[in-house]
Order: structure tokens, then C-alpha cells, then sequence
């Protein structure tokens, strides 16, 4: 069950309307409200309030302890959040009479932990006008040479973001798999990877190459050297996100609501 003891709300100051509706939702859980830049570390349940993006950052911080995380959403997908802020009292009544689900999700990391990413880990060049030359490895045997703007490796989350915008498969988030897609590739052969998630993914760049740049989630971004190669895994922790039981809240039924999925044209 969940405790509401130390709840925390979690704005973005730079959605729109995004601290007045913390403000009311700081009042029906009787909680404290932060930005981003100052989590709480003492936090049992968290709620955030703005876009995917505000989630993402959120999972990323309080994964590591385990709490469990409920959006509210203002952004413009919302695919990752649970209600609108018209909402905000019938949540607040599911949640208090346990009518939800705590789903564990997958995450990646690189850099011995050092970064974790819920969505994708991207990596491209430094360059902005160059395709880069990057070198693909799984489990110590190589896989494939790139000429592309770029990698990205998802978890089955991040599969409905920048993957599926990349022509990536749409993954069921129960699956334990990783998604390896090309950014713009200067082939005609190469084609996305779906890959079991305890496989180490390597990825490398030419020494005389420029230097490459990674980004978690598309937020926190690592400088990263030519000859420097970058070890990409499944995590030890996950993210814990909270699911309402309600018609219609499925996976699938997401992909129709959001994405217009299986929709044939009128």
C-alpha cells in the first residue's frame, strides 16, 4: 500500500499553470511542493505535475529508493501519466481506497550507474552537420558498423517516445527487452534491434573521430571522449510507477487513446 505520510509534489515551473494545480494537489495530500532542482530525499509518494518529462526526471531521482511515482498531467502526450488535473479529487479518492497498481519498470544505465535512464539512453556525434562512424558490440561480439546521426537504446517505456519516432517497435512495457535504433542511418540494411535486456550493449566511435555526446531521457547530458566506450545495460533498480485501476487504462487501449493505434481513418 502506499504511504502518504511524506508525499511530495513535484511541479514544473515551466508548464503553464503547472503551480497552481500543485498547489490544490499539495492540499489534498497534505504535502510538500518542490521544483526538479529540489527533490526531497525523505519523499514515500510523489506526485508530479507538468508533462512525461517531469516524470522521467522524477523515476530517475527516487528509483534508487523505490518510490513510487503518480503524474498528473498538463503536457501534451501524457503518456506516462494518470489524470488531468479536473481529476485531481477522484485520483486522490482512488489512490486513498487502493484502487491502483504499482508497476515496475525497466531502466538502463551507463557509467557503473552513474547515469540510469527510464526512457532511452541516446547517443550522437558532437557535431551537429556530421553523421558519426559508431561501432556496435553486444555481449563482446560485434554487431554492426553505423554511419548515422546517432543510437538510441530504449527500455520497452521509452519505446512509444524517441524510438517510435525513429521507426522502432512499439514494446509492451512488461517485456524484458531493449530496443538498439539508428537515428537517420546512411544504409539501406540497417534496421532496428530488439534485444534480451541482461545483454551488455558496447557502443564506440573511431579515435580520430570528434567526441560523442549521450543523453538520459533526453535530459541529462555526458561528454563523451573518441576513444571511450560506452557500456550500456539493464539497471539494478527500477521505476515504480502508480496505475489507476480504470476502464480503458491499459497499454493497448494508451496506444489508441494517445497515439491514434489501429485507427482506421474516417
Amino acid at each position: 500500500m502506499l504511504s502518504f505520510e511524506n508525499t511530495v509534489i513535484v511541479y514544473n515551473k515551466d508548464v503553464p499553470e503547472s503551480y497552481k494545480v500543485a498547489q490544490k494537489a499539495a492540499e489534498l495530500f497534505d504535502a510538500k511542493l518542490v521544483t526538479p532542482d529540489s527533490f526531497i530525499d525523505s519523499a514515500s509518494f510523489v506526485v508530479t505535475v507538468g508533462g512525461d518529462g517531469t516524470i522521467l526526471r522524477a523515476a530517475r531521482y527516487y528509483a534508487k529508493s523505490g518510490v513510487p511515482i503518480f503524474g498528473i498531467n498538463l503536457g501534451r502526450l501524457g503518456f506516462l501519466a494518470q489524470a488531468k488535473p479536473a481529476e485531481l479529487d477522484w485520483a486522490l479518492n482512488k489512490l486513498k481506497n487502493g484502487e491502483y497498481n504499482i508497476q515496475n519498470r525497466m531502466m538502463l544505465s551507463a557509467f557503473e550507474n552513474k547515469v540510469t535512464a527510464l526512457n532511452d539512453i541516446v547517443i550522437k556525434g558532437d557535431t551537429f552537420s556530421r553523421t558519426s562512424r559508431l561501432y556496435l558490440s553486444i555481449d563482446g561480439k560485434q554487431v554492426c558498423d553505423y554511419l548515422a546521426d546517432g543510437l538510441i537504446i530504449s527500455t520497452p517505456t521509452g519505446s512509444t517516445a524517441y524510438t517510435l519516432s525513429a521507426g522502432g517497435p512499439v514494446i509492451s512495457p512488461g517485456l524484458d527487452a531493449v530496443v538498439i535504433v539508428p537515428i537517420c542511418p546512411h544504409t539501406l540494411t540497417a534496421r532496428p534491434l530488439v534485444v534480451p535486456a541482461d545483454e551488455k550493449i558496447e557502443v564506440s566511435s573511431c579515435d580520430t573521430c570528434s567526441g560523442l555526446k549521450l543523453s538520459a531521457d533526453g535530459q541529462n547530458t555526458v561528454d563523451v571522449r573518441p576513444d571511450e566506450k560506452i557500456i550500456i545495460q539493464k539497471s539494478g533498480i527500477m521505476a515504480k510507477l502508480v496505475v489507476l485501476n480504470r476502464k480503458n487504462n491499459g497499454f493497448y487501449s494508451l496506444l489508441r487513446e494517445k497515439l491514434q493505434w489501429g485507427v482506421a481513418p474516417r
